[in-house]
């Protein structure tokens, strides 16, 4: 019988990174972007800090390990990359509807994502520079997909999107900072929320109608 190989070492080395990259969402959660420091993070993670160089390089990579692990947009997309592949033939605008809501819910719900998305927008940062033209990338893929429909008319699908995409920013980082309404409408509720979910719904059918029209004139 074949002995069982030893792993100890490898173990503990995966289980000490997995609590510095948790020890990072814990602070930014409680602290803001501003509270990651190595000591901040080696206390919380209860290890010493020097395991921080030791095992990622710096506290940037860890960081960046942290944010690359926790992409909100590729969490709340539900894998858009996939989404995409499997439905190149149907209806983007489907596609877009379905990733601005599952991105509006997601986004809705997680204090760690809000805290990162207000450290983007607060302050340039090299991770946060490039956590963004990856997400860029996907949107390009998504944007080459309904271009077809889009040729040849003046209609701009990547503004609407922009739109929508910063209205979500804003409108819930809105509601969770200040616990106010915006436009009269409680994004911190259910039936807000809703509201919200039916004008995007809306507002990408119009756009795409928009289309059709212009294409049926030209």
């Amino acid at each position: 019988m074949a002995k069982k190989t030893y792993n100890g070492a490898k173990n503990s080395k995966e289980r000490s990174m997995q609590k510095l990259i948790e020890a990072v969402g814990c602070i930014i959660r409680t602290k803001g972007y501003t509270g990651l420091n190595a000591l901040n993070i080696a206390k919380v993670a209860g290890l010493n800090r020097s395991l921080i160089n030791l095992y990622f390089g710096s506290l940037d990579n860890l960081v960046e390990a942290y944010v690359r692990k926790k992409d909100y947009w590729v969490e709340a997309s539900g894998n858009a990359g996939e989404l995409m592949a499997e439905n190149k033939t149907q209806d983007t605008r489907k596609i877009l509807e379905t990733l601005l809501i599952n991105q509006l819910d997601y986004f809705s719900k997680e204090d760690e994502m809000q805290k990162i998305v207000l450290w983007q927008i607060s302050e340039r940062s090299k991770i946060m520079f490039e956590i963004a033209e990856e997400r860029e990338k996907l949107g390009e893929a998504f944007f080459d997909m309904a271009d077809p429909y889009f040729a040849n008319t003046d209609v701009d699908l990547r503004a609407v999107a922009g739109l929508l995409v910063g209205g979500i920013y804003y409108m819930v980082l809105h509601a969770k900072s200040n616990d106010s309404l915006f436009c009269q409408i409680d994004v911190n509720s259910e039936d807000g929320l809703n509201r919200m979910k039916k004008a995007i719904s809306e507002i990408l059918t119009d756009t795409y109608q928009r289309a059709e029209k212009s294409k049926q004139h030209s």
